[in-house]
């Protein structure tokens, strides 16, 4: 149940940083430490395909397990192409009725009824990632080359973990090669990158039970350094926010840690998000369990549950969500109305998530009142 309100708070950041000028967005997990919530997202989702690929291999064998993970990446892929279409059309609805926006580039609303075909091609060939989805395309080419890797890395998963450090390291110019419709190189979520985050999550849950009690032994020393990293990213992300009064601390804090890059996924922001994957899975589990069993966590878990559903629903609540943001006025009555905003778009993301889980009972009693007609 943790891993599914985990998956749902992450769903939530995304959608409330994507409203740039939303109340709650100040106090999403980005604030707080150098990583946010795409990095839980990635992490979370690689978790999940090495615990599934295991059940799935042990019951039907290796090739179920590849052709489920290739029918996964399609699923994805589907959702990258229907909710690139309906995030532009829903745009040129705002605009239609002058509702402004700036969570999503207005130029997709127009792109997509000039040329619709060529707006679908591009999409769905992934030489354009919409900004907003452009996570999913990350995701389809993690899965897609799944049935190679994952086993791979379930033989040899010391050689398989070398090769995507390695891998890692050669991020930046392996990106750079991909053709795209951006006008930096490659894609804007570096798949050479990111992809080591992803198989550590598919490791973790495909060796879990091996992993875990190994990691317990050092258990005290994994805790203390991991409350040291995020203690030092907690002063780095502060400092960024004071601004120019701690300019010399930020500077300071740059000649430990070099630089930040989101898209390529530099070392600090892994380490940061291990070190609190640690905290969550082993101190701390306890308490998420508690969490996870509230009203709130219990709500989340459902948003977690809904899957790619769900992950269309935030994307466009969040630009619903900023077009009423920027109608509301720049003082205190504004801010409490964006912040009843925020409280909205999430009971909303909730509300669909609901619905989508419970779709078959629904559209069951609907089916049966018209069949008794």
């Amino acid at each position: 149940m943790a891993l599914d309100m985990l998956r749902g708070y992450a769903l939530v950041c995304i959608m409330v940083d994507h409203m740039p000028i939303g109340v709650l967005r100040n106090v999403t997990l980005a604030n707080f430490t150098v990583f946010d919530a795409a990095e839980l997202f990635v992490l979370l989702s690689g978790f999940l395909v090495g615990m599934v690929w295991v059940k799935v291999e042990a019951k039907h064998g290796r090739r179920a397990a590849q052709w489920r993970f290739l029918k996964r990446a399609y699923e994805v892929w589907l959702a990258l192409v229907l909710g690139a279409v309906l995030l532009a059309a829903f745009s040129h609805f705002l605009f239609e009725i002058k509702l402004n926006h700036t969570a999503v580039w207005f130029k997709y609303a127009l792109w997509l009824f000039e040329n619709p075909a060529g707006y679908i091609a591009t999409v769905g060939l992934m030489w354009m990632q919409p900004n907003l989805l452009d996570v999913l395309a990350l995701y389809v080419i993690m899965l897609v080359t799944a049935p190679i890797t994952v086993p791979f890395l379930l033989r040899a998963p010391f050689a398989a973990m070398a090769v995507s450090v390695t891998v890692w390291l050669c991020a930046e110019p392996l990106n750079a090669l991909i053709p795209n419709q951006r006008p930096g190189p490659g894609l804007l979520f570096n798949p050479f990158g990111w992809q080591l985050l992803f198989f550590i999550g598919v490791g973790l849950g495909a060796f879990r039970r091996q992993i875990v009690p190994a990691l317990r032994k050092h258990g005290q020393v994994l805790t203390i350094a991991s409350v040291g990293v995020l203690l030092f990213c907690l002063s780095v992300t502060l400092a960024w926010r004071i601004g120019e009064p701690a300019k010399a601390v930020s500077a300071a804090l740059k000649m430990v840690y070099g630089s930040i890059d989101k898209w390529s996924l530099d070392g600090l922001r892994l380490m940061a998000i291990m070190a609190a994957s640690w905290l969550v899975a082993v101190p701390l589990a306890k308490p998420f369990e508690w969490m996870a069993n509230t009203a709130i966590g219990r709500a989340f878990g459902e948003i977690g549950r809904g899957g790619l559903w769900s992950f269309i629903s935030c994307v466009l609540l969040s630009i619903w969500g900023d077009a009423m943001d920027m109608m509301a006025p720049q003082d205190f009555t504004g801010f409490l109305l964006r912040l009843a905003i925020d409280i909205w778009v999430i009971a909303a993301l909730w509300v669909s998530a609901a619905l989508w889980l419970r779709r078959d009972e629904w559209m069951g009693r609907i089916k049966a009142r018209f069949a008794t007609r």
